[in-house]
């Protein structure tokens, strides 16, 4: 099998970076940064690159997975089946392409039943002997996070059911979303806006938010509900979906009552453009249509790949537009730091709620579009769910109209605003800045940086909200009897939390710097440089030249290091967390066999996992580096190896295999040449 091009590995690796990031986004901190269309693209554009070089599909792929892993309050538990997404189809082409299929494997045209496809939160629930004893959301689609006492607050779902006496398991998962009807979320909007409170962006976000509080009373309060869809394994006698679905109705459970049965599939156009022009009128959101091979039997048959069912799909509507005008254009803050251009918009009516403001996402974006204050322009929903400018009407355009111009400061905290050489992003690089706090936060106490046991984003918004904490250096002068009055949160609880942060008061320097959450520094670079530096202040007072030196750093990476560690606010910082007890622990590459060489690890290794591979190096005294460059030492080599070898081949760097890298750890003084 020919070896992909260098371009494709490239964009595939830069693909399951991004993906993996908006699945973090979107399903453990329920803030998605791109519309559902915009992910849907580059998750097909990976799908594409992976069927045609195979080789690609990486174990980790997000093509092979659902959802993202978290660290959050919440107790995982493993569902009894994967809880898969769905493909998507966007236009009839792809409907028609999906019954296609569906009848070349199956000798004949199927029914289909036809479901709403609800916009909000999948969950789980199982049931031993009729009652419930746990409740979880999807999660990863293998783990989810155990939300059992949120879920009883929600009225409808039944907290035990009559079982007969045969054709049903002891236990068994009942599936389905729990949802925030819209009055529901307009109501709870108008609250927060009278106590001037961020304001939900949709029903889907409240919903899961609400779902994932830590006081379940606070769920109780949200109003929230739900529709169920799936039982596994489902009773014996019950052989179609339709009937699935009667069942799980007649045991009192919330079934949405507008489904239809369609014979061989017939007329399935026609009913999905009838729910398109009447979806406003429904107290819930709806994003599509989603069609199911109507046999159990059928579905078993027709299986599953590692993301989707091969018998399901969900019919993606498409946006609905609106003509609206541009009243100003302000700049926000985000929480990473990104500063993003929004327009303020006359408030206009799209796919059932008020529009009043934009995105328009970095100062290129502007540029390319061409937003002016005073403009008319055409809006909508990309996935129903965020709004987008499509187009400018530039006819109707004000005479007088200036072209946008990005300030120069931040308009939170009054830094400078920085943008990199090669970035389409601007940005505020004060770590203290409050608009982008909970990142901060958030990326502190992780698990590869200061890895916080429970820390998570429930419990550090209730800190914020309360006033207890504003910068990393905070969390160190919390006490138990704080901690103790959160939600959730009891005095053994609160004692374990002041303990576990205690404990990381002397971090390692390459998890301290990883936490900084220094732009463009992941784990790998930040031990790199805690190897190279060895302590905090050498690191700091090092110029640009000096980082630039180091193998896997380079020019561009140096900028933006020198420019982050010589702010004011993150001098700030690093007094406040030196004040708190915060001293980060010397480094070196020791004075070990491989002192000087950089080895860089790419692929799977039989025997060894990344990290065991990469602490052998660094304890003979080596540097294990992220990039390959013309004084890389050597590169490992093993299964899926992509880019980086190729640029081992590109630079005659030694490239060994798994074999050749244990005779090497057990001769540490030969070098790779002789292996």
């Amino acid at each position: 099998m020919a070896s992909p091009p260098r371009e494709a590995r490239a964009r595939a690796a830069q693909l399951r970076e991004e993906l993996a990031r908006h699945n973090y986004l979107y399903y453990v901190l329920d803030a998605p940064a791109v519309t559902d269309a915009e992910y849907d693209l580059l998750m097909r554009e990976l799908l594409e690159l992976e069927e045609r070089f195979p080789t690609l599909r990486t174990k980790d792929s997000p093509t092979q997975r659902v959802g993202a892993v978290g660290t959050t309050p919440f107790r995982k538990v493993r569902h009894r089946t994967p809880m898969r997404s769905l493909q998507n189809a966007v236009s009839e082409a792809e409907v028609q392409q999906f019954r296609r299929r569906l009848e070349v494997a199956l000798g004949q045209a199927p029914d289909l039943l036809a479901e709403l496809k609800m916009d909000g939160l999948a969950v789980s629930l199982t049931y031993n002997l009729g009652e419930l004893v746990q409740a979880a959301t999807r999660g990863d689609g293998e783990t989810g996070e155990e939300i059992t006492a949120n879920v009883r607050t929600i009225p409808g779902i039944p907290v035990r059911f009559e079982v007969e006496s045969d054709g049903v398991a002891e236990r068994l998962e009942i599936r389905g979303e729990v949802y925030m009807p819209k009055a529901v979320l307009a109501e709870l909007n108008r609250g927060r806006s009278a106590q001037g409170l961020e304001l939900h962006s949709n029903c889907r976000n409240a919903a899961a938010g609400s779902l994932r509080q830590l006081d379940p009373e606070v769920t109780r309060a949200r109003g929230l509900a739900a529709y169920f869809y799936a039982c596994d394994p489902p009773p014996s006698g019950v052989v179609t979906q339709h009937q699935l679905l009667d069942w799980l109705e007649a045991r009192g459970f919330p079934v949405n009552a507008n489904r239809q049965l369609l014979a061989g599939g017939e007329g399935v156009m026609e009913l999905l453009a009838s729910w398109q022009g009447r979806r406003a009128e429904l107290p819930y959101e709806i994003d599509g249509v989603v069609l199911k091979v109507d046999s159990l039997q059928w579905q078993g048959e027709l299986g599953s790949d590692s993301r989707a069912p091969r018998w399901a799909v969900a019919y993606k509507f498409p946006p609905e537009e609106r003509e609206t005008r541009v009243l100003t254009i302000e700049v926000s803050i985000g929480r990473t730091g990104a500063a993003t251009p929004v327009a303020v918009l006359e408030p206009v009516e799209v796919a059932g709620s008020t529009v009043s403001h934009v995105t328009l996402h970095n100062e290129d974006q502007v540029r390319r579009k061409d937003v002016r204050v005073g403009d008319t322009v055409v809006v909508r929903k990309a996935g129903d769910v965020i709004p987008e400018v499509v187009r400018v009407e530039l006819e109707r355009r004000p005479p007088d109209s200036q072209r946008f111009e990005m300030p120069t400061s931040c308009p939170a905290c009054g830094a400078p605003l920085v943008r990199e050489a090669g970035e389409v992003v601007t940005r505020c690089l004060n770590p203290l800045c409050p608009a982008q706090r909970l990142a901060t936060l958030l990326h502190f106490v992780s698990r590869d940086a200061l890895n916080i046991d429970r820390l998570g984003p429930a419990i550090l918004q209730e800190l914020l909200g309360r006033g207890l904490i504003s910068s990393p250096a905070d969390l160190f002068r919390l006490t138990p009897e704080q901690l103790q009055e959160l939600p959730g949160l009891a005095r053994k609880s609160a004692r374990q939390l002041t303990d576990a942060l205690n404990a990381r008061r002397r971090p390692k320097l390459g998890a301290f710097l990883y936490a900084l959450g220094i732009p463009h520094v992941g784990r790998r670079t930040a031990e790199l440089l805690a190897e190279h530096f060895g302590t905090l202040p050498r690191l700091v007072a090092a110029g640009p030249d000096e980082l630039a030196a180091i193998s896997g750093v380079g020019p561009v990476l140096a900028a933006a290091i020198t420019s982050y560690l010589s702010s004011d606010g993150t001098r700030t910082l690093l007094a406040q967390l030196a004040e708190v007890g915060v001293d980060p622990q010397a480094e070196s590459s020791g004075g070990g066999p491989w002192r000087g060489r950089t080895v860089v690890v790419t692929g799977t290794l039989p025997g060894f996992t990344r990290a065991e591979a990469e602490g052998a190096i660094r304890g003979l005294g080596g540097s294990a580096a992220s990039s390959v460059s013309r004084k890389t030492t050597a590169v490992v080599a093993g299964e899926g190896a992509g880019s980086k070898l190729a640029a081992a081949q590109r630079l005659g760097v030694p490239v060994l295999d798994a074999g050749q890298f244990r005779r090497w750890l057990d001769h540490p003084e030969e070098g790779p040449e002789s292996l």
